[in-house]
């Protein structure tokens, strides 16, 4: 069926380490990689594999509208918010891994595709609400969660510029992701960076408040889940057996990175990644039988 071509705009840690990702796919063949610095190890390391390469942000995509029909935008919540409307204009998806939240939010294990063909924009939420996120949707699925609260707590190590610039992006941003796709009531987000040595892997604990409490269909529910997320995130588990008190579920998440750029401590950068990875394969997929179906008329 071929592939969509796709480009990254951002060649900091998460942008280098989709690209090495997106080297895997069957459906997305990587054009590009851009940035605002030439000497930045992302741009490097993608000139290196033969991509080609652009530092002047993105003035590279705009000069070369044809370079790729999908852009992962790997650079900051503000930086988004520009790139977005230029994206827009030049008929190009924009897969937004900052927390800029101007498109729906999407998270591959439990965003429906019926949408694809009407949007030109999505958000990956945040790292926290992709470990998370599922977990609650789970829980509402048979117990309508009435309140979810998430608490991510990550490595310092594992925590650069641009997490630390959109902290406040981040709670905000995962707390409606709680509500909109999760499906709670009510949603709140925390974020801890762990200063700890050795750096500790991301782990993530899940509170729900339910309306009606069964513990063995909502067992069932987050183990689907937790295997449903592990498609696309191999090191995603659960570190112990959710706990049941009353009418609140906890649940305790780590998640250990693949390791393809990021050390594998680093999980909460991994999932983004990943999950970015699987939405714009599941784009890729609708785009192609779109054409495929045109070309049989």
């Amino acid at each position: 069926m071929g592939k969509i071509t796709a480009a990254i705009i951002g060649s900091g840690n998460i942008g280098t380490d989709l690209m090495y990702k997106l080297e895997r796919s069957d459906v997305i063949e990587l054009t590009a990689m851009i940035g605002i610095d030439a000497e930045s190890d992302g741009l490097k390391r993608a000139a290196e594999k033969g991509y080609k390469t652009f530092s002047n942000g993105i003035e590279g995509i705009v000069e070369n509208p044809n370079i790729a029909k999908i852009v992962f935008d790997a650079t900051s919540a503000k930086a988004h918010v520009h790139h977005a409307e230029i994206l827009k204009e030049l008929g190009i998806l924009a897969i937004d891994l900052t927390p800029a939240a101007i498109g729906p939010f999407f998270c591959p294990a439990v965003s429906s595709s019926k949408r694809f063909f009407e949007l030109d924009n999505v958000n990956m939420i945040t790292c926290g609400g992709q470990a998370t996120i599922p977990i609650v949707y789970a829980v509402n699925q048979v117990a309508d969660v009435t309140y979810g609260e998430i608490v991510a707590t990550i490595s310092s190590l594992s925590a650069g510029p641009g997490t630390r610039a959109n902290i406040d992006e981040f709670t905000i941003t995962t707390r409606r992701g709680i509500e909109e796709v999760g499906g709670a009531d009510q949603g709140k987000a925390l974020i801890i960076l762990n200063p700890a040595d050795p750096p500790i892997l991301m782990r993530d604990t899940v509170y729900c408040e339910v309306k009606h409490m069964d513990e063995a269909s909502i067992r069932t529910s987050i183990y689907a889940m937790v295997e449903k997320v592990k498609e696309y995130v191999p090191g995603y588990r659960l570190r112990q057996e959710p706990m049941f008190e009353g009418n609140l579920v906890t649940v305790f998440i780590e998640v250990e990175g693949a390791g393809d750029y990021f050390p594998a401590y680093a999980g909460n950068l991994d999932i983004m990644t990943a999950a970015s990875m699987r939405v714009g394969e599941d784009f890729a997929r609708a785009m192609l039988t779109k054409k495929a179906a045109e070309v049989v008329l």
